[in-house]
């Protein structure tokens, strides 16, 4: 299994993140973005606060500090194993020096993991464990979350794991013809997407609800947000109009988005300090070629 580069950043100003990247093996193209690392040191027992960007669903397992973490309405705090759906809204959380293990689970790997519709916990988060549709992946937990097992034993537990519960799913090339439009593609309306796709609107709503979790017309209006929220992450210093995407009509549309998918105005976004997902993305971008999940392929080259 290939590793990406190390990526280690800090600010000076009391903590430091690491952050490792590791390819899955061929077997799962198109299910994983990554199977990630990262390392979080925070001075004198200290806390820090960030926002995760809407995404896939994500599987996360922490060992040290656990994050108090929330979505919308859903509270996590103190588990070992958090498990989040696909999200069209930030992931506010608060950390203390730890290690996490995390895994995106594409729509694909949803389709293959997952025996419930993406869109029964979209915007969702809960203690993995508690939740039948995760419950499966906290048989990792105690090996993830035991510093003293070495970090190559915990990455093929991960890929053990996924190899055993792995099923097919009929519907993977709808699948993967909708993922790489979404990510390739700059579509005007729905039936637009659904031609680039080869398929009825009616049946790509159905793949979009059971696999992706959002109708078509979200998924395209995120991906747009994404696009932009990540170019502003990479450039420092740049202003809004710089990092928005073209597809918006006026900066008055791109506020109106912004504060649907992240809850706040871009100002006050901008004003926040952002520890932790600066380096992520920025790292994720050097070392794996897209700075966010929604972003990846659905196949890598």
């Amino acid at each position: 299994m290939a590793k990406g580069h190390d990526i280690e950043r800090s600010k000076g100003t009391g903590y430091s993140v690491r952050s490792d990247f590791y390819t899955p093996p061929a077997e799962f193209d198109g299910c994983f973005t990554t199977f990630y690392h990262l390392s979080l040191t925070v001075a004198d027992g200290g806390t820090i606060t960030d926002l995760i960007l809407p995404e896939y669903s994500n599987i996360r397992f922490f060992s040290g500090a656990r994050p108090d973490a929330r979505i919308g309405e859903f509270h996590v705090a103190g588990s070992r194993f958090t498990a989040t759906g696909p999200s069209a809204r930030p992931c506010a959380f608060e950390l203390g020096s730890s290690e996490m293990w995390g895994v995106g689970l594409l729509p694909l790997g949803w389709a293959r993991l997952v025996n419930v519709d993406a869109s029964q916990c979209a915007n969702g988060l809960w203690d993995g464990a508690t939740h039948p549709a995760f419950a499966d992946f906290d048989a990792m937990t105690p090996i993830l979350c035991d510093p003293e097992i070495p970090r190559e034993e915990q990455l093929a537990a991960i890929a053990e794991h996924m190899r055993r519960h792995m099923r097919p799913s009929r519907d993977e090339p709808k699948i993967l013809r909708v993922h790489k439009a979404l990510v390739d593609g700059e579509f005007p309306t729905v039936g637009d997407l659904a031609d680039a796709c080869a398929m009825s609107v009616r049946t790509l709503e159905r793949v979009c609800r059971r696999y992706f979790g959002f109708t078509p017309k979200t998924l395209m209006r995120r991906q747009r947000f994404i696009r932009s929220l990540a170019t502003f992450m990479l450039h420092q210093g740049s202003r809004w109009t710089e990092a928005m995407d073209g597809d918006y009509h006026d900066q008055a549309q791109f506020t109106r988005e912004f504060r649907e998918f992240m809850t706040m105005n871009p100002s006050e976004y901008a004003a926040l300090d952002h520890p932790i997902i600066a380096s992520f993305l920025e790292a994720r971008a050097r070392v794996w070629g897209s700075a966010a999940q929604a972003l990846d392929q659905p196949m890598r080259d």
